[in-house]
C-alpha cells in the first residue's frame, strides 16, 4: 500500500511539528508537565487558533470536518514530542460520541472548537473495557435521567468541564441493548472527582455520581454503536501518537549510539547495536503502516473494526519493544527523568492500556471475525 499526505495534510503535520517544537522541547518537558494553570490554558487557546480543536468536529455542526488522516498528521506530532495536551480525549473522542446528539450538543461544539470548554468521555468501569459492560445505572424522573453509579477511569478527565458518562437505561451488564449516553456537567450535585496523574503525565480521574442530572446524547438506550464507532476513532488516533512516539525515540537513540563511545569507538559501530537499531526501524515502519491503512478504511467508510483490533494489539507491542530498547542501549541513565526515551517508554505503557489493553482487542477480534 502507497500512502502520502496531500500538501493540506503535509502542512499540518509541519504546523503541528512546529508548535510541538516549540511548545514540548524535551529540556521543558518537567516544567509543562508541572503546568496546569496559565501556561497549558495559553497553549490549548494556540491550538484553537489554529485550528485544530474544530478539526475533527462535522461541518454541519460548525466545524471544519476532518477526517482520520487529518487527525493521524496532528497526532504524529504529538506523540513526537510527547505533548500532554488531551487532543484525543477531548477533540476528538467527545465530538464523535455527540456526533448528531442534539441541539444541546452542537451548542457545546462551539466553545469545544473555540477552547473554551473540555469535554471528557467517562464509559470505563470495574467490569472491563467493554462498552456494555457497565452497571451505572439511568433513571427517568420526569423529564431528567438520574445517574448512580461509578466509572473507574476517565481518560485526561481531570481538567475537564463536562462529562460524556455511558449508563444503562435498560438491560443489565454485558447486554448492549439499553446502554445511553449523557452529558454531565463537571460541577453538578452529586458528582465527586477524584484527580490524579499517570506515569506519563497526563490527568486523569475516577467518577462517583450519587443521582446525578443527566442530559441524553442521542436515542436513548441505542448508544452502544455510537460509543464504539467513537472509540475506533480515538484509537486510530492513538495509533498515530504511538508512531510519532517510536520514531523520536528512534532517532533519539541514533544520535546517541553514534556518539557514545567504547573501547574507542562508537558504539553504533557495533554490529550488535546496528541490528537493534534495524529492527526498531522494521517495527516503526510495520505500526506506520497499520496505522495508515486502519486511518483509510475509517476514511473510505468501510468496516475497520477488526483491522482496528488488530492494529491496537500490533501496534502496542511494537511501541513497548522499541522504547524498551531505546532505554536499554542508553544504558542505565536511559531509565532518568532527565532522558527524553524514558517518557516514551511510559506513555508507550499507557497507550497500550487505553481504550483497551491488549488482551481485551485480542478476544474482540476473534469475536469480530468468528
Amino acid at each position: 500500500m502507497q500512502f502520502a499526505y496531500n500538501d493540506e495534510q503535509q502542512m499540518l503535520r509541519d504546523s503541528a511539528q512546529r508548535f510541538g517544537e516549540d511548545e514540548w522541547g524535551a529540556a521543558d518537558r518537567l516544567r509543562r508537565l508541572s503546568d496546569v494553570g496559565e501556561g497549558a490554558a495559553q497553549r490549548w487557546a494556540r491550538m484553537a487558533e489554529l485550528g485544530w480543536l474544530m478539526l475533527p468536529i462535522a461541518e454541519d455542526e460548525g466545524g471544519l470536518g476532518g477526517g482520520p488522516i487529518e487527525i493521524m498528521a496532528i497526532m504524529e506530532a504529538v506523540g513526537h514530542h510527547l505533548m500532554t495536551d488531551a487532543y484525543v480525549t477531548h477533540c476528538v473522542l467527545a465530538p464523535a460520541l455527540m456526533r448528531g446528539g442534539g441541539d444541546h450538543c452542537t451548542a457545546l461544539f462551539e466553545q469545544v472548537g473555540a477552547g473554551k470548554i473540555r469535554i471528557a468521555a467517562a464509559l470505563i468501569e470495574d467490569e472491563g473495557y467493554a462498552t456494555a459492560s457497565i452497571a451505572t445505572r439511568a433513571e427517568s424522573s420526569g423529564d431528567d435521567f438520574r445517574l448512580t453509579g461509578a466509572k473507574a477511569h476517565v481518560e485526561d478527565g481531570a481538567d475537564a468541564d463536562w462529562y460524556l458518562v455511558s449508563a444503562r437505561t435498560a438491560g443489565k451488564a454485558g447486554e448492549c441493548e439499553g446502554v445511553s449516553l449523557f452529558l454531565v456537567p463537571g460541577h453538578a450535585d452529586g458528582l465527586v472527582v477524584q484527580r490524579f496523574r499517570s506515569v506519563d503525565g497526563h490527568r486523569h480521574c475516577t467518577l462517583a455520581l450519587a443521582d446525578v442530572t443527566g442530559i441524553p446524547v442521542g436515542a436513548i438506550g441505542e448508544a452502544a454503536h455510537r460509543i464504539d464507532a467513537a472509540l475506533d476513532l480515538a484509537i486510530v488516533a492513538h495509533l498515530a501518537e504511538a508512531v510519532g512516539s517510536m520514531e523520536a525515540a528512534v532517532a533519539a537513540t541514533l544520535d546517541y549510539v553514534r556518539t557514545r563511545q567504547q573501547f574507542g569507538a562508537p558504539i553504533g559501530s557495533f554490529q550488535v547495536v546496528q541490528h537493534k537499531i534495524v529492527d526498531m526501524s522494521v517495527a516503526c515502519e510495520e505500526a506506520r503502516a497499520l496505522t495508515m491503512v486502519a486511518a483509510s478504511q475509517i476514511a473510505s467508510g468501510g468496516d475497520a473494526a477488526s483491522l482496528i483490533a488488530a492494529a491496537k494489539v500490533r501496534v502496542a507491542q511494537c511501541g513497548i519493544a522499541v522504547t524498551q530498547q531505546a532505554v536499554q542501549l542508553h544504558g542505565g541513565v536511559g531509565t532518568s527523568e532527565e532522558l527524553i526515551v524514558s517518557h516514551h517508554l511510559r506513555r508507550q505503557m499507557m497507550l497500550d492500556l487505553a481504550h483497551g489493553d491488549r488482551d481485551h482487542h485480542k478476544a474482540r477480534f476473534a469475536d469480530l471475525t468468528r
